[in-house]
């Protein structure tokens, strides 16, 4: 039987079943339930912008979309989104969901932290980065009725969230710092991670090969 939250379903389907069942043993509880809440608030913003989605990608996207921060991709020296878009791409190839829908759920996870971009979009890409940046950044928060927002915190709950979220930011991309050129990511190495100073895009280009 589905589950609902806040009058979100969470879809009743092996797709969705197994995807849970291996993102739980996949990840702590601060990932598990940001993911979650991931899916729930993009779902409710959908809702408030009139945004039609396909109820199964949208949760694959938003379960896998932390993936690249768990201590079993310690080893990658990819950006962190990748893992978590490559983790869902063939997790979906495996469960027989077409190319089409399995490029658009990579799409969805890789670009998540890349600002105004994913609104441009497929509404499944939205919507992954709209419930992500409602949980961490708080955007556009007002526009979830405060009856919803406290339902979904009740089933998955943000104890000291913010200061959790930035040290598991951290543990995940602290090893492949040149990882975070040019994104978000490295605004939190910066703060965390003593010595650290992002690749400047200017250097990179006055230092690039070319002699004038």
């Amino acid at each position: 039987m589905a589950t609902r939250i806040a009058d979100i379903e969470i879809p009743d389907s092996t797709l969705v079943t197994e995807a849970t069942e291996l993102v739980r043993d996949l990840t702590n509880d601060l990932i598990y339930n940001h993911s979650r809440r991931a899916y729930l608030f993009g779902s409710l913003q959908g809702k408030a912008l009139g945004l039609t989605h396909n109820p199964e990608l949208l949760y694959v996207g938003a379960m896998f979309h932390d993936l690249g921060l768990t201590s079993s991709r310690r080893d990658s020296m990819q950006r962190f989104e990748l893992d978590g878009a490559d983790a869902a791409k063939n997790f979906l190839r495996e469960h027989g969901v077409g190319e089409p829908e399995a490029e658009l759920v990579w799409t969805s996870i890789a670009l998540h932290t890349t600002p105004e971009v994913p609104y441009h979009m497929a509404p499944e890409i939205a919507l992954v980065t709209a419930g992500v940046e409602t949980d961490v950044l708080g955007i556009a928060l007002d526009r979830i009725p405060a009856e919803a927002r406290a339902e979904v915190v009740a089933a998955h709950p943000r104890p000291d969230f913010k200061n959790r979220i930035l040290r598991a930011f951290t543990e995940g991309f602290e090893h492949r710092p040149e990882s975070t050129f040019g994104t978000v990511n490295a605004d939190v190495l910066e703060h965390y991670v003593p010595g650290f100073r992002h690749i400047d895009f200017v250097d990179v280009i006055l230092d690039s090969a070319w002699p004038e």
